[in-house]
């Protein structure tokens, strides 16, 4: 029998310090398609996402689109120059539609690179998940066990 002052407590664990062993490989092109171009490949099991990032975004409705006849998009091809369609030709408008093009195309990259790795780290997460509730269920039915011979041991023997 040892006294409480010869006991020696463990040092706590850091919980993110904690490696679960979980059978999951993501697939190959999983991983690239969420990782970024020319950066190292996605790593589901220590990418973190903060709350902001985990928000449910809003919904927005487009507006309609407003076609514009070709004829009215390139220079040189309005018979009246007084039209109030010249606007089209303006030079500063194509670099703004340019500019907001390349925009766009960067945003819905951006967008689509995160949900394809909140979808990476969520499938990760539930393998985690499945095997950390295995590991839960042996350690209660091994506590149990322990449980079941102290308390023999204190039938035996009384209280301790």
């Amino acid at each position: 029998v040892t006294t409480s002052h010869e006991r020696s407590t463990p040092e706590p664990i850091d919980p993110d310090e904690i490696e679960v062993d979980v059978n999951y490989e993501p697939d190959p092109t999983d991983l690239v398609l969420s990782s970024v171009p020319g950066g190292e490949l996605f790593d589901p099991r220590k990418h973190k996402f903060s709350e902001e990032e985990l928000k449910p975004q809003p919904m927005i409705k487009k507006a309609k689109k407003v076609f514009v006849p070709e004829a009215q998009k390139h220079p040189g091809t309005l018979s009246n120059p007084f039209s109030p369609i010249p606007y089209f030709q303006d030079d500063k408008y194509w670099q703004r539609r340019n500019k907001n093009n390349m925009a766009a195309k960067r945003s819905r990259d951006a967008r689509r690179l995160k949900e394809n790795q909140i979808t990476v780290r969520a499938a990760f997460l539930e393998r985690e998940n499945t095997a950390l509730r295995l590991e839960v269920a042996e350690l209660r039915k091994e506590c149990g066990r322990y449980k079941n011979v102290v308390g023999h041991y204190k039938a035996k023997y009384g209280q301790m």
